[in-house]
């Protein structure tokens, strides 16, 4: 309904009529309008534990001036050490939750608690305040407006290098004792786990699914390839995306920019660009 398909050099709706976002696809100020009608909040959830605290103030700040952009915002934070925090500012519609997280030995056991952490304050908080909750990486700056567009039930970002020459093939898990694996032929696009979303149930779903499928994989031993995204594909092949968003909502500094990619709104910063 609220799709303007302008674009003819981009796919611009899937097989299954969910709609594909790209700059020039949509009229921002009528979706604005819309949801502003129904003055709803949004919850985003990041962590920042061990030496991704560097990360914070970076992202905080770029998400505070183009995330939603005029819309109820709820920032939850999750990290190691809440009173190292300090004081940041916030837009008025903006509100920060600091809240304290365990301590992992190993960044993958970080990595994979995600995905529980995330379900398991949806029950105990975030149903109550959020209508729609967002999961960003925190090593990721914004450089242009994400507004109402990217609202949906279930929403998925089409990686960077689906749209590049280094596209050789999808990262998918294949091997049939995962949980995450994807039988050969199958899938549609492949996703990134920097920045999935929806409407908080639908989220508590897709989290729960894939925590329950990285700790089968544990107990049996096996780990994905890419762990809690492998997991999180595997899911959105039989839950399809009521929407898509393009690269240009997350994309990766490291790739050479094809010309479809109009603007870049969210970029992951260099893990070696900060010390």
């Amino acid at each position: 309904m609220y799709i303007i398909p302008r674009r003819r050099d981009v796919l611009v709706l899937t097989a299954w009529l969910a709609p594909v976002v790209w700059e020039g696809t949509f009229s921002r100020d009528i979706l604005n309008a819309h949801y502003m009608q129904k003055n709803l909040v949004t919850g985003v959830v990041t962590f920042a534990v061990k030496k991704y605290v560097q990360f914070i103030e970076g992202f905080m700040s770029s998400a505070n001036k183009y995330f939603l952009t005029g819309h109820q915002v709820n920032l939850y934070l999750f990290t190691e050490n809440p009173e190292q925090i300090s004081h940041l500012h916030m837009a008025p519609e903006n509100h920060l939750f600091v809240i304290p997280v365990q301590n992992h030995s190993w960044w993958q056991d970080i990595s994979m608690s995600h995905m529980d952490i995330i379900s398991r304050y949806i029950c105990s908080q975030f149903q109550y305040e959020v209508a729609y909750l967002y999961s960003i990486d925190i090593d990721v700056q914004l450089f242009e407006h994400i507004g109402a567009e990217i609202i949906d039930t279930l929403v998925g970002t089409i990686i960077s290098w689906q749209y590049t020459a280094r596209c050789e093939s999808k990262s998918y898990e294949t091997r049939t004792e995962s949980q995450a694996a994807i039988p050969k032929g199958e899938g549609d696009f492949y996703y990134t786990a920097s920045f999935y979303r929806g409407s908080v149930a639908k989220v508590c779903k897709l989290t729960r699914a894939c925590f329950k499928g990285v700790m089968k994989d544990r107990e049996n031993g096996i780990e994905a390839r890419c762990r809690d995204e492998s997991h999180l594909n595997k899911y959105l092949l039989y839950h399809k995306p009521t929407r898509l968003l393009s690269p240009e909502y997350y994309w990766d500094e490291e790739l050479s920019q094809p010309c479809i990619i109009q603007v870049k709104r969210m970029c992951s910063v260099h893990k070696d660009s900060k010390k």
